[in-house]
């Protein structure tokens, strides 16, 4: 046991390279080697992230998804297990890892050699639950949550190494222009494919369309992993201290009560989660209210797209410009506005709208539910904030879609009444309890725009 241990040892420092030296260099030599770079990492990144989400856009969350498990069962339970996964599984795990990943010397050997086989990989398996469908459902459905799950906890697995990655390589004036643009492109592109996807779906029967759709997703979000390999990370020296994962648990309730603006944030932003309760019953409320065809499922994937597109470039460049609390408060009100038109919707056209303005949401919480986060701390603590924060908001998310499935059996009213109004106090809660952690939080002002 001691020696398969040993084994076990000695291929994740392999794989994580902490058995290769941290050159020795001044923080000057690695600002002038972050900016010979930056074009470099920009470029590699952004392709990264295009192709990532232009992958998502064959098998959105709100859309796809739950029209495809509509397919396999009648039941919601596994619409809102879906939700759960989709809006859960990224941000769960981060706590858990946080600590290990303070004391890496590189995050992006984390990022590309664990995360093939945690992230990537289980996106091939989709494509065989859809092969599975027509003739075994049930065994189709069980893989397609299995292998959905194992895409979403493997993703919340390396994000905070990935989050801390994309801030050491981009300085804190410059990632929301990259992640807004990144994002902007891939659902730009996304939003073109959504109408190949409508095609895919109208043209080729059940469950044809979704192997095409399922494998696109899979072979894009393949080659975003080959781009992101590509990023040139300097290596910096391990100044978190070594503590058990006890002692790391124990120190975040002291965080927590100390960190006044933080610990306001973290509140708005776990309302803000839960509004998005009712996101993965939005399609199925609209195909059982008014019968709406598979291919009009597809121009809400459209529409959810072009939100988001415009969402990611505007919170993108107005972050940078103003921070990102800003951007977070109008997610707040996007979502109102959302779900109160989900819920008093007279017609099935309205839903176009509906999509856009949760595409709107999306693009605002990802761009700047992401960044913000790196502004609370200095650099040595950035994997400890956005762990606490994303497990948090996860917690939240696996509850949230749990509820929504069984306010949704009761009715989808209810569903997204309730969803409005969290939605209205999200934004309410951050406008007015929250400062922007950019202008505010004194450890800032002493670290210096890099250090951030």
């Amino acid at each position: 046991m001691n020696r398969d241990n040993l084994r076990i040892g000695l291929i994740l420092r392999r794989l994580l390279q902490t058995d290769r030296p941290v050159p020795d260099r001044t923080t000057a030599a690695i600002e002038a080697e972050l900016a010979q770079n930056y074009r470099w990492n920009f470029a590699v990144n952004l392709l990264d992230v295009a192709n990532f989400w232009f992958g998502l856009s064959f098998i959105s969350s709100a859309t796809i998804v739950p029209l495809f498990i509509s397919k396999l069962s009648d039941s919601p339970i596994p619409v809102g297990l879906a939700a759960v996964i989709a809006q859960g599984g990224w941000f769960l795990p981060q706590l858990f890892v946080a600590n290990f990943v303070e004391r890496l010397p590189r995050r992006k050997p984390m990022v590309i050699n664990l995360g093939f086989f945690l992230e990537r990989l289980p996106m091939w398996f989709l494509v065989l639950a859809a092969l599975l469908a027509l003739r075994r459902p049930t065994l189709a459905l069980v893989l397609f949550l299995l292998a959905y799950a194992w895409h979403g906890l493997g993703a919340g697995l390396v994000g905070p190494a990935w989050q801390d990655l994309i801030a050491r390589v981009f300085a804190v004036e410059q990632r929301g222009r990259f992640l807004g643009i990144s994002l902007f492109v891939g659902a730009a592109a996304g939003a073109i494919s959504a109408g190949f996807s409508a095609r895919l779906l109208r043209d080729y029967p059940f469950p044809t369309n979704f192997v095409y759709s399922f494998s696109l997703a899979a072979l894009f979000i393949t080659a975003s992993w080959f781009f992101l390999s590509l990023t040139r990370e300097p290596a910096l020296p391990v100044t978190a201290p070594r503590r058990s994962q006890r002692q790391f648990l124990a120190e975040l309730p002291t965080l927590v009560r100390q960190e006044h603006n933080f610990r306001h944030f973290l509140w708005a932003r776990l309302l803000l989660a839960l509004s998005g309760m009712g996101t993965g019953f939005v399609t199925v409320a609209a195909v059982q209210r008014w019968d709406v065809p598979d291919s009009v499922v597809g121009g809400y994937t459209l529409a959810f797209l072009v939100g988001q597109t415009a969402g990611n470039l505007f919170f993108g460049l107005l972050a940078d410009r103003r921070g990102h609390k800003l951007s977070l408060e109008l997610a707040g009100l996007f979502s109102f506005s959302a779900f109160a038109l989900a819920w008093l919707a007279p017609a099935a056209g309205w839903y176009f709208l509906i999509f856009a303005l949760l595409g709107v949401v999306t693009g605002a919480t990802v761009v700047s539910g992401i960044l913000v986060l790196m502004e609370f701390s200095v650099a040595e603590k950035r994997p400890t904030y956005a762990g606490l924060t994303n497990t948090a908001v996860g917690v939240v998310s696996t509850a949230g879609p749990l509820l929504g499935a069984l306010l949704a059996a009761a009715d989808y009213s209810l569903l997204f009444a309730a969803s409005a109004f969290i939605g209205l106090l999200a934004f309410a809660t951050m406008r007015w309890w929250v400062q922007e952690p950019r202008f505010w939080h004194p450890a800032q002002q002493s670290a210096g725009k890099r250090a951030q």
